[in-house]
């Protein structure tokens, strides 16, 4: 609950607060999505269907962080003018987890059902996710430098629109060579989710450094 004597930069500071814990946790789901394609490439299909356990978990927590953001903004109320930005932030972000959870399941069905996938496109499957994991790991860095005024938060999230760009690239190519690829029928809708889930990730985290840096020009 606010306080009366409680002054906006206060209620600035506990609304970034909410969002970076939030991001925090985003951070910790995305993160176990290079590790997983890694067992996916490897075939090590009892290591992957316990990461995506912990994946699960994770988005779960997201889910329930978000939750508490948005009861955090509701409490502080109209004193934040920007309180809808710092909604929109995390929503934008917290989708991200729930890609990630998307990604792992479809992964784990084509590890399920043995459907071939060659080594190439496992390799540049690889490459994409570490991509967009950077992505994110820039969107986090963007976050972290809010209070240290627009300019820094600009350059942050300039660094996230070109990680997008790089994960744009690798996802162009790697979708045309999976689809010229002679895949089963099942294998090759399933690997076509997972590509445009990564891209969603990374689009994602471009409009939440967006978003970011709206906050930046309040903070």
């Amino acid at each position: 609950m606010v306080l009366p004597a409680e002054t906006e930069e206060r209620v600035k500071r506990r609304a970034l607060s909410a969002c970076s814990d939030n991001l925090r946790k985003v951070v910790d789901v995305s993160r176990k999505i290079p590790q997983l394609v890694e067992y996916f490439a490897s075939g090590d299909k009892g290591s992957a269907k316990k990461l995506v356990t912990d994946i699960r978990a994770g988005a779960e927590e997201v889910v329930s962080s978000r939750r508490m953001v948005s009861q955090e903004l509701a409490e502080i109320g109209a004193i934040l003018s920007s309180r809808e930005d710092f909604l929109k932030f995390t929503n934008l972000s917290s989708e991200i987890a729930d890609f990630s959870e998307g990604i792992a399941f479809y992964l784990v069905e084509i590890m399920e059902h043995n459907w071939v996938v060659s080594t190439d496109i496992k390799n540049d499957l690889i490459k994409l996710s570490s991509a967009v994991l950077d992505a994110v790991l820039k969107l986090r860095e963007t976050m972290m430098v809010l209070n240290y005024g627009s300019e820094k938060t600009l350059e942050r999230a300039k660094d996230v629109e070109i990680a997008e760009r790089i994960v744009d690239d690798q996802y162009r190519t790697l979708i045309i060579k999976v689809l010229s690829a002679k895949l089963d029928t099942p294998v090759l809708f399933l690997l076509r989710d997972v590509l445009q889930l990564l891209e969603n990730s990374a689009d994602k985290a471009e409009d939440a450094a967006d978003t970011a840096r709206m906050l930046s020009m309040v903070m």
